[in-house]
């Protein structure tokens, strides 16, 4: 589990790279539903629910955190 734990951290600190509002919602969707199917197939859920979960919150965190110029 610890390994599963690391990956989910080192996924999260990727999200969403980009410099505006949409590129940073589409690839912080994209790294969220690529994890979220992992760490659901790894867990023993279903991996597209993984996918769609952590896609609509990866979306969400990369719109948030565009940063301001």
């Amino acid at each position: 589990m610890r390994k599963y734990i690391v990956l989910t951290a080192i996924l999260f600190s990727a999200t969403a790279c980009g410099d505006t509002w949409g590129q940073r919602a589409v690839t912080g969707g994209g790294i969220g539903a690529a994890s979220g199917a992992v760490l659901g197939a790894a867990t023993g859920f279903n991996p597209l629910l993984g996918a769609v979960v952590g896609g609509a919150a990866g979306a969400g965190i990369g719109a948030a955190t565009t940063p301001r110029h």
